[in-house]
């Protein structure tokens, strides 16, 4: 059986969404001929921990963990919030917050941090992989980001052993979506775009999440044609053993968005409009879990939708999976054209309406139409459409079959055989 070393910055206990695509591979690419080893860091800033995913990996899989040097640490006493401070993602860039030490702290992150807030774990990273491949002979490195430093490492890693190395991205590097509205120099912008296309040209292939991005990128750098992928995010279909709708007895109608949510993906309508709804009688709730950024907190309390919604907070896997049971429709809103959320697999695998916000996002809408799982809508809308017609919906789950990561993993396989 070939070795694959898999570069992950996330990894149990963390409950970070972004991990969950490297766990669907690394727990299927056995069955495909591959037996993937981890390099993952020790803890990490935002750690949320999810204990339940610690019994997805297989007690035999070796997972080797470094020390980092985290900056955030210092951000949290820059800031005042004290070493003991849990960190909230769409805290530390909201524009909302206007205090100097934020500002500074935030300049700091888009300009001086190259590729990312995560390269104090390059060092770490690279010496831990040079010694583990002079041991054992590894075929491969597959790395994961963001952040996107680390494919900096894998591409170290893997030129020092001879060896491919696949980066995978989850998100887009260059153009992330926290980078909307943010500061950042010509100088930090021509370096980052230059380790991009370093990064790009020295790998075997290329892998992206959505077909939208790989054309970007494949527009960007021609020569990506002949080696870009797409391996979309998918979802497990083995945590759907056990997931049932809960049969409603009233006349609640509960409206959910799992998952972190960020000041630029506000559909700003849509609050006063759900806020008419229950002004003309109906019975709506308004759920969130995970992170709710500053700027959308607030458009929802002008709205006067406080009384009518529940901030969930941070809930592992399977709690997700049980509260997505007892919604009635599904909240998600794309940050940009190229963004396909990963909760929008597990959306589609539950048969629940969604509504989905974006602009200009193709690639989700298709999806979203053929199986006749909602409708998207821009971002200057205001969900009447979606809600005059939720009833309709029926979506078909055998249109999400293809997404079940064991498929996913197989395509994964194919790329490395190649």
């Amino acid at each position: 059986m070939k070795k694959v070393l898999f570069l992950t910055y996330y990894w149990p206990p963390s409950g970070k969404a972004s991990l969950h695509w490297p766990l669907g591979m690394i727990k299927n690419l056995p069955d495909f001929g591959w037996q993937p080893a981890v390099l993952t860091v020790e803890d990490e800033s935002f750690m949320q921990k999810d204990e339940s995913m610690l019994k997805e990996i297989d007690p035999s899989l070796k997972v080797i963990k470094t020390p980092a040097i985290e900056p955030f640490e210092f951000y949290k006493v820059f800031t005042g919030k004290g070493k003991d401070a849990q960190l909230v993602a769409s805290e530390t860039i909201s524009k909302e917050n206007t205090s100097l030490t934020h500002r500074i702290s935030l300049w700091i992150r888009m300009n001086l941090f190259i590729p990312d807030a995560r390269i104090g774990w390059y060092p770490f990273a690279v010496k831990a992989g040079n010694r583990l491949l002079r041991e054992e002979k590894y075929d491969a490195v597959v790395s994961v980001g963001p952040p996107h430093s680390v494919h900096l490492a894998a591409a170290k890693i893997a030129g020092n052993a001879g060896i491919p190395f696949y980066p995978v991205f989850i998100d887009p590097w260059l153009n992330i979506a926290y980078y909307k509205g943010q500061s950042r120099s010509k100088l930090t912008k021509a370096i980052d775009g230059w380790l991009e296309k370093m990064t790009l040209q020295k790998c075997r292939a290329a892998i992206f999440v959505t077909e939208t991005s790989l054309a970007d990128h494949v527009a960007t750098y021609p020569f990506l044609k002949e080696k870009g992928h797409c391996l979309h995010w998918g979802y497990d279909e083995a945590k759907f053993t056990s997931f049932k709708r809960e049969k409603k007895t009233g006349d609640e109608v509960v409206l959910l968005h799992a998952g972190n949510i960020f000041d630029f993906q506000n559909p700003v309508k849509l609050w006063p409009y759900l806020k008419r709804r229950i002004d003309s009688g109906e019975n709506l709730k308004l759920w969130f879990t995970g992170t709710v950024s500053p700027g959308i907190r607030r458009s929802i309390m002008e709205a006067g939708l406080d009384p009518h919604t529940s901030y969930l907070g941070f809930l592992a896997y399977d709690e997700v999976l049980e509260t997505l049971g007892r919604s009635d429709a599904l909240l998600v809103c794309a940050m940009e054209p190229r963004h396909f959320p990963g909760k929008l697999f597990e959306y589609l695998r539950t048969g629940i309406p969604v509504l989905a916000y974006g602009d200009d996002n193709k690639e989700v809408e298709s999806v979203i139409r053929e199986a006749n799982a909602g409708m998207m809508l821009p971002f200057s809308g205001d969900g009447s459409a979606f809600f005059e017609k939720m009833g309709d919906f029926r979506t078909d789950t055998a249109k999400s079959a293809r997404f079940d990561r064991k498929v996913i993993a197989g395509k994964l396989a194919d790329i490395l055989n190649g």
